[in-house]
């Protein structure tokens, strides 16, 4: 049966523009980080990709390693397109990224010319697109000059592969260099792909006023804390829960007692807003002025629809914002 996607996908969805730039992103984004990959469920991942469109969630995240195993999320989003999504591609942004490993040998990994342009070359291959809308350097990469990671992203716009570039965790120092570069050569810094949360906020102290000051974009990582800030783990972890796996970002010494106490209290506070926790955190972080959207994952339609619903209540007043830092303090 023919997808066509709903009439209504763009009444509900809030939009806000990215930096200094001509480009809205959803306040909600989609990220393929987890459970799009070859060993996931195919037909509940075109399931949830497109609720996310009906739902006017236009953002599709991606990097060449997301999987498992690495690139098959590309893939995946690949024959969704093909079979689906393929004819609203003007509807959509689609990113992905280039700086962990891919493959042996000394060109598989980090920020050298050579591995940026070939994994961005390997990712349309995949993608099955000619360009993606947005191309990140994943990592800073030590070794090689940041004016040499840059330049690789520059030339993948001018060779028409990638429409804006972006960077993913550099902290202030390096993002404030990197953006310089960019603007130099004539090919500006879009947006910043940081790991950010109210668990997690080392973007605070220096990095948002760089972004604010240079006219980048902002969209956290893990805005959840990989499900801490939810109603998960608040009495115990499931069987079925991703720390009771094997997961490697999130393990059982992360659900210490004196967390849990604040996460039961924001959980409360969710509760008077008439919000889910995760609601509440997500919008949260859609109220610091330098965030553009937040990026989500989903293992199903239901919990892509009540992240989605976030954008409903994004209101605080500065008595709960204080209420919620004396809480995270």
């Amino acid at each position: 049966m023919a997808y066509f996607a709903s009439s209504t996908r763009y009444e509900k969805m809030k939009y806000n523009r990215c930096g200094n730039s001509g480009l809205l992103l959803p306040a909600i984004s989609l990220g393929l980080w987890h459970n799009f990959g070859a060993m996931g469920d195919f037909r509940k991942m075109k399931e949830i990709l497109l609720r996310a469109f009906d739902l006017g969630i236009t953002h599709f995240d991606l990097a060449n390693n997301y999987g498992p195993p690495p690139g098959s999320a590309e893939i995946n989003l690949k024959n969704v397109m093909q079979s689906d999504l393929g004819k609203y591609r003007d509807e959509l942004i689609i990113s992905t990224k280039a700086g962990y490993l891919m493959w042996d040998g000394p060109y598989g990994e980090w920020g050298s010319r050579k591995y940026m342009l070939a994994s961005l070359d390997q990712s349309l291959k995949r993608l099955g697109l000619d360009y993606v809308d947005i191309f990140y350097s994943h990592r800073p990469d030590p070794g090689t000059p940041l004016e040499e990671t840059m330049m690789a992203l520059h030339t993948a716009v001018q060779q028409g592969k990638a429409l804006y570039v972006g960077i993913s965790n550099y902290d202030h120092e390096q993002t404030g260099k990197a953006v310089d570069i960019l603007r130099d050569l004539g090919t500006p810094c879009l947006i910043h792909q940081p790991r950010y949360n109210m668990l997690d906020r080392w973007v605070e102290e220096k990095l948002l006023g760089v972004l604010e000051e240079k006219g980048v974009g902002c969209i956290p990582f893990s805005p959840l804390a990989q499900g801490l800030l939810t109603d998960r783990y608040l009495n115990g972890i499931p069987e079925d829960s991703r720390i009771a796996g094997e997961s490697i970002f999130l393990k059982k010494e992360h659900l210490d007692p004196e967390l849990m106490v604040k996460v039961k209290a924001l959980n409360q506070h969710a509760e008077q807003r008439g919000q889910t926790l995760a609601q509440m955190a997500l919008a949260w972080l859609l109220n610091r002025k330098q965030v553009t959207s937040v990026l989500i994952g989903a293992s199903s339609v239901s919990q892509l629809e009540a992240n989605a619903a976030t954008v409903l209540n994004l209101s605080f007043t500065r008595d709960e914002l204080a209420y919620i830092d004396n809480i995270l303090v």
